[in-house]
């Protein structure tokens, strides 16, 4: 085989849980495949650089083989070539959300920077 489709790669990579993920992240215009935005269809061959943002963070691979089924992960990774910067290092230490005893409820907007805590961790 010499090209598939960018969302079958995506997914048969293991970069995405499900094939309809993959293809809905194209949609979206967070995959670009050669410096083009890339179409679920899209094919792509050895060689080509896939440029997507996942989890927050931009990814830049390559192609090193050619896949459209799922395989296990050693496999898998033997068929990209990652060219992305390292994740950045996270804080262990959590955001503390303080508030005085005996403050009473939390305000509206008490309770949405604490929801913003939360989702940032």
């Amino acid at each position: 085989m010499e090209t598939t489709r960018v969302d079958r790669w995506l997914w048969a990579v293991r970069l995405y849980k499900t094939r309809s993920a993959a293809s809905t992240a194209c949609n979206g215009g967070h995959v670009e495949v050669n410096g083009q935005p890339a179409k679920p269809a899209t094919k792509v061959k050895v060689g080509d650089r896939v440029h997507l943002r996942l989890d927050r963070r931009d990814r830049d691979l390559e192609v090193a083989r050619v896949i459209d089924k799922r395989v296990g992960a050693p496999i898998a990774a033997e068929c990209l070539v990652d060219h992305s910067p390292p994740p950045p290092e996270r804080d262990l230490a959590a955001p503390v959300f303080d508030r005085d005893r005996g403050a009473g409820r939390p305000t509206k907007r008490d309770r949405r920077e604490l929801d913003r805590l939360r989702r940032e961790r």
